[in-house]
């Protein structure tokens, strides 16, 4: 483990730190009372070091690129960091980004391999998903007629310490935008991408080893383990939030007394309208953070009223290329912002977080080459933002043109 820059690393010095401390917890669809099965610190360091053994017999090793399609879930993290550890390229996308998108997303990626429930497979089977390029199949669940690993079969005995050696800018990851505002495009994520944001999150959001997070979006409850934060999986779908069922949410923040909320705007308001009616409460937790869309003052307030006096809900901007941007408070954005808002201002970002620096240039349909800092407007010039900074993504995967309209090269 030691020189390498491997995002990975950050579990097994936490599993040292706090062996028997929860990392995950994953609740259970039913009724009245829920049930959990979880991973300590220990047994997510263990399993992961298993599954990257056996991935590595299978052919899935450094610089193979794997599609992982694994519902939010125990399997689902000690897959994320087996491939990680194993030095394999994960290739993320959303699921609710529709059939087409995920067609040409998984084109694009040419992916090697392919992780996924039954479910994924009998999709990737029937629409094609990465034909030409496939070569190696994990299913986890039900295998059926397609061939390949099972979840069970790729375990591999020794739970010895793995963790590829990497470089701070080696390619990580690539996770797909949602297409939400465009053509999804996948983010080249480096080791040092995500520790910056791990960084930022310990920092910004002052995040400590030993607290618990409700854990809303995946990509976001992955940073858990890393930062010494158990991660609380509710029975949601978490392609749909909006869907979810306020019971099952508060049931599992009341029975693992999580301290952390990561959810979007959306959920907070559904929950929020839950409390008022219902008499909900989220004691213990100390802050919230809202990701995705903006988010109403009414609707914040609202929510606000479920916590204890005090505590912090931090609406924040970014987008998968770059996260965290910004975030603000929702008191500053109720008290001071909300009017003007109201009277067209637009919605507040807040403040660059520490690691970010952030500048108003001109608006231009052209690529920018190289950064000046002749680019940059007076101040109260209405123009386009740019952000620089270590939690910044230098380029889409294998869209030369889309990197150079949206990506200004700092010499």
């Amino acid at each position: 483990m030691s020189g390498t820059a491997n995002i990975a690393r950050h579990l097994p010095l936490m599993a040292e730190m706090q062996p028997e401390a929860l990392a995950v917890a994953q609740q259970m669809p039913g009724g009245v009372r829920f049930l959990y099965r979880s991973y300590s610190a220990r047994e997510l360091d263990r399993e992961s070091n298993r599954l990257a053994r056996g991935l590595a017999k299978i052919g899935i090793g450094p610089g193979v690129r794997t599609v992982l399609m694994v519902t939010p879930g125990l399997e689902f993290f000690a897959l994320t960091f087996a491939l990680f550890k194993a030095g394999a390229i994960p290739v993320m996308v959303d699921p609710g980004m529709g059939i087409r998108n995920l067609k040409e997303c998984l084109a694009e990626a040419e992916p090697e391999a392919f992780v996924g429930i039954t479910k994924a497979h009998l999709a990737r089977v029937l629409f094609g998903w990465a034909r030409t390029t496939n070569r190696i199949n994990v299913t986890v669940g039900r295998r059926l007629f397609w061939g390949g690993s099972s979840l069970h079969d790729l375990r591999d005995p020794d739970d010895a310490p793995v963790m590829a050696q990497v470089a701070e800018n080696d390619l990580a990851a690539v996770l797909f935008t949602s297409g939400s505002t465009g053509v999804p495009k996948g983010a080249v994520y480096s080791h040092g991408n995500f520790d910056a944001q791990v960084r930022a999150l310990r920092e910004d959001y002052q995040i400590a080893p030993g607290e618990r997070d409700l854990a809303t979006f995946p990509l976001f409850a992955l940073f858990g383990p890393a930062l010494g934060m158990a991660s609380i999986v509710p029975a949601m779908d978490a392609s749909k939030p909006i869907t979810a069922d306020p019971r099952a949410l508060l049931a599992a923040a009341h029975d693992h007394h999580t301290t952390n909320l990561f959810a979007s705007p959306a959920l907070l308001d559904k929950l929020g309208r839950y409390g008022k009616e219902h008499g909900a409460k989220l004691p213990g937790v100390k802050r919230v953070i809202s990701a995705g869309a903006p988010a109403e003052p009414e609707s914040l307030a609202r929510f606000a009223e479920m916590l204890d006096p005090g505590v912090p809900i931090l609406p924040s901007y970014g987008a998968t290329e770059a996260l965290p941007v910004s975030m603000i408070s929702h008191r500053e954005l109720i008290d001071e912002t909300a009017t003007k808002t109201a009277s067209g201002a637009g919605v507040c970002i807040g403040h660059p977080v520490k690691s970010i620096e952030a500048r108003v240039i001109a608006i231009l349909d052209e690529p920018i080459s190289r950064w000046s800092d002749d680019l940059v407007l007076p101040r109260k010039e209405i123009g386009e933002i740019v952000v620089k900074g270590p939690q910044v993504t230098r380029e889409y995967y294998q869209r030369p043109s889309a990197t150079a309209l949206a990506k200004i090269a700092d010499p």
